[in-house]
């Protein structure tokens, strides 16, 4: 990935995590690694922890439509070792997807994937 496009992605997240600040979510890390797989947000509300990708773009063409079922697994995987690793007491969990448009629009799509 060149420098533009991390940057851009760094703006995207920024953008991301403003908003679920907003909506009354409380950012837990962002940016966790592993060898499979990157959670972009890891976030709580009340008592659900939230797994979140965001995808940034053009709305003609939805950057959601970049999360495909490959992507879902990875993002599973990595919200698993997330929870082994650091045991945050949750009673439900989820995977979501934040789209950050170039027009200034955000959509939050909540549990996508199997979860």
């Amino acid at each position: 990935m060149d420098d533009m496009s991390l940057k851009k992605g760094k703006e995207f997240e920024e953008r991301a995590s403003k908003f679920l600040k907003k909506q009354g979510y409380k950012i837990l890390a962002r940016n966790v690694r592993y060898s499979f797989g990157e959670l972009d947000i890891v976030a709580r509300k009340g008592k659900t922890l939230v797994f979140v990708e965001v995808k940034g773009g053009n709305p003609d063409f939805p950057p959601r439509m970049r999360v495909d079922r490959a992507k879902l697994r990875r993002l599973e995987l990595a919200a698993y070792k997330y929870i082994k690793d650091f045991s945050p007491k949750f009673e439900e969990s989820r995977l979501d997807v934040i789209e950050v448009l170039s027009n200034g629009e955000i959509n939050h799509l909540k549990g996508v994937g199997r979860w």
